[in-house]
């Protein structure tokens, strides 16, 4: 079995922190809190860049309301909240105030799927990536570790328009080395076979890796390929691996509707029909757990990963 090291540093500790660099550099940025400084850990840059920094209290709506005018003065806003509340709560201000009024917005749903953990199934969100993607010209990610995070948060700042982009806020699974430069819109080959394509985001890219090694151990050899990007959607990669193995498995922290699975289904099926089995949320609530007990609950593991990939192998 592959061995991952958990990262030292918090995801929402790199938020902070490379907003605060940024920051230092640019003042035409601007970040909007919906009463979650601490959550995020925002504070600091609070203290520092006041001028810089609203918090608008618990009124997602208005806060999307709040960064359209930003972006028609020329501003740059940073948004966060957690991910249901920077979705489904604030749809339609992102969609008109934001996408369609052609506004600049860099918007931050953390905690997405399961890793809302405590929180419960309130604060869970199975949808967000599914929505997100129906809104023309948003571009929509899923960040894997921190090395990512400084990167995405950094290219960005310098690209007009929606970007949303969801993280867990603790601890990821450290998979870049750190000078590892990501393009948007463009899928990372984290390791290379012929027999089987193992797609994944977020924290579903180390249980795909953990898959490989148990594929390895029975003789196959499968590519991992981390598609960051969810929309726009690495179709020439996801092609190009349809023909060379002989199906793919997606994994995501997500309801299997509308997300990841879907949006490699959609390039499948009109280029190169192959098989495509998904690991997700099938259509279910979130609820109260450790990141450990929902992943089991829900099927987001190496385990379910290995069994679909053995289905198509043994198809």
């Amino acid at each position: 079995m592959i061995e991952l090291k958990k990262e030292s540093i918090e995801l929402r500790k790199v938020y902070s922190q490379t907003l605060k660099e940024i920051l230092e550099k640019d003042k035409k940025v601007y970040i909007l809190e919906a009463d979650l400084a601490d959550a995020v850990t925002t504070g600091v840059i609070h203290e520092e860049f006041p001028k810089n920094y609203i918090d608008v209290g618990i009124m997602e709506a208005n806060m999307i309301g709040v960064a359209s005018g930003l972006s028609l003065l020329g501003k740059i806003p940073y948004i966060h909240t957690f991910s249901p509340f920077a979705s489904r709560r604030c749809y339609d201000q992102i969609y008109l105030s934001g996408a369609y009024a052609k506004s600049n917005m860099k918007i931050f749903g953390s905690d997405t799927g399961i890793s809302a953990q405590f929180n419960g199934g309130t604060h869970t969100s199975f949808e967000d990536i599914s929505l997100m993607r129906n809104i023309p010209t948003a571009t929509v990610m899923t960040i894997t570790d921190s090395t990512m995070f400084k990167n995405i948060l950094n290219q960005i700042k310098d690209i007009y328009g929606i970007h949303y982009f969801t993280a867990i806020r603790k601890n990821a699974y450290k998979i870049y080395d750190e000078d590892e430069k990501f393009v948007i819109g463009k899928g990372k080959v984290l390791c290379e076979g012929n027999d089987v394509t193992i797609v994944a985001t977020g924290i579903m890219v180390a249980e795909g890796l953990k898959a490989a090694a148990l594929l390895k151990e029975r003789g196959y050899s499968a590519t991992v390929i981390d598609m960051f990007t969810i929309k726009p959607i690495d179709a020439d990669l996801l092609i190009k691996y349809a023909k060379k193995t002989k199906g793919i498995v997606t994994a995501e922290n997500h309801n299997i509707i509308g997300g990841l699975g879907s949006a490699v289904s959609e390039v499948i099926t009109e280029n190169y029909p192959t098989i495509v089995k998904k690991v997700g949320v099938k259509d279910r609530f979130g609820q109260v757990g450790t990141m450990e007990f929902l992943q089991d609950e829900y099927g987001l593991n190496a385990k379910n990963i290995l069994e679909k990939a053995l289905e198509i192998l043994n198809d």
